[in-house]
């Protein structure tokens, strides 16, 4: 089972990271949060005068840039040369900086070779837009999940009155959609179900249960990959 590489690719809100999570502390493998990575150098990017469609400029702040990834808890922190950036980078403005900078290929070159890296040992769950298709081909098992936007923007709106925000649903749906269309049109490393991967729809499932339909498929790969 130690050997197994699992990729969970799927559009914002979809529950992805939610999941990869839970399989991942279930199966006692390291979990790899793609999207964090390019919403860190959006981040940086701005911190530093770094414009989003500057494609050479962002590769060069990509390239220096180190990832650390741990679990405080139940919540997985985050790390960037050092620093824990867990909380600066989880806001709708560094979601679609994200989405902005993951378009240039300079950028996507040197995370990929990071998070290629990091999946060849195995015992990893890596989730993404394009983990399946690009970043590990050549996964055990490669899961596309999926929900309908108008349930994707109430997650993604009631998370963040959990955490005392100001949101409205309309505006976060708008958003979604334009994520979505942007993340599926992009001519590098498009939002796109790998051809062997399972495609899970969540839109009536609650976490625990499309954790646990992943889960099965995780074992049941597993004599393959040992």
């Amino acid at each position: 089972m130690s050997s197994l590489t699992i990729a969970i690719d799927g559009p914002g809100s979809s529950g992805k990271g939610t999941i990869a999570k839970l399989v991942a502390r279930e199966l006692g493998f390291q979990y790899i949060d793609t999207g964090a990575m390019y919403r860190s150098v959006a981040l940086m990017a701005k911190r530093r005068g770094v414009a989003w469609d500057d494609a050479e400029a962002l590769g060069a702040l990509t390239r220096g840039l180190s990832f650390t990834f741990a679990f405080s808890g139940e919540q997985l922190t985050v790390h960037v040369d050092g620093e824990d950036v867990s909380g600066l980078i989880r806001t709708p403005e560094m979601g679609q900086g994200a989405s902005d900078v993951s378009k240039h290929g300079p950028v996507r070159e040197s995370l990929v070779a990071v998070q290629r890296g990091l999946g060849e040992m195995g015992g990893v769950v890596m989730d993404g837009r394009d983990i399946g298709t690009v970043v590990l081909p050549g996964a055990e098992l490669k899961v596309f999940l999926d929900a309908a936007l108008d349930e994707r923007a109430r997650r993604r709106h009631r998370e963040l009155l959990d955490k005392g925000e100001d949101a409205s649903y309309d505006a976060i749906r708008d958003a979604l959609a334009a994520r979505d269309h942007q993340d599926r049109t992009r001519a590098i490393a498009p939002l796109v179900p790998a051809d062997d991967a399972v495609i899970l729809d969540s839109t009536d499932l609650t976490i625990e249960g499309a954790a646990a339909v992943v889960l099965e498929l995780a074992r049941s790969r597993a004599p393959q990959a040992v």
